[in-house]
């Protein structure tokens, strides 16, 4: 893709994909959406558990400062929602980046 888009992949219990939702299309190297916008249809289907996933137009799949600020505010908010973040995956152009695996805090805070 030319530009970066987030899409949020809603599980149930058993981790069974019950939608992928795009929540927001950007520029070639942003993408601006909401903690709302992200979590507004797995609220609405009373999803168990989401995973983010983006991509960087740019190929490199680094996640930026944003990426990772934004990852730990949608964690706060799930967790008051009683949704489990999974992880927040970065795509590029021949691989990708697992937030979660990257970032010792995210998995420290998964309980």
């Amino acid at each position: 893709e030319k530009q970066e888009i987030l899409e949020v992949v809603i599980l149930d219990n058993k981790n069974k994909i019950l939608r992928i939702k795009e929540v927001a299309k950007g520029g070639g190297n942003f993408v601006t959406a909401t903690i709302k916008s992200v979590l507004a249809e797995a609220v609405k289907v009373e999803a168990n558990k989401i995973i983010l996933i983006h991509n960087h137009p740019s190929g490199d799949p680094t996640p930026s400062k944003h990426d990772i600020d934004f990852t730990e505010k949608v964690q706060q908010a799930t967790r008051i929602l009683g949704i489990q973040l999974l992880d927040h995956i970065v795509i590029g152009k021949t691989s990708y980046v697992s937030i979660f695996s990257q970032i010792p805090r995210f998995i420290e805070n998964l309980d």
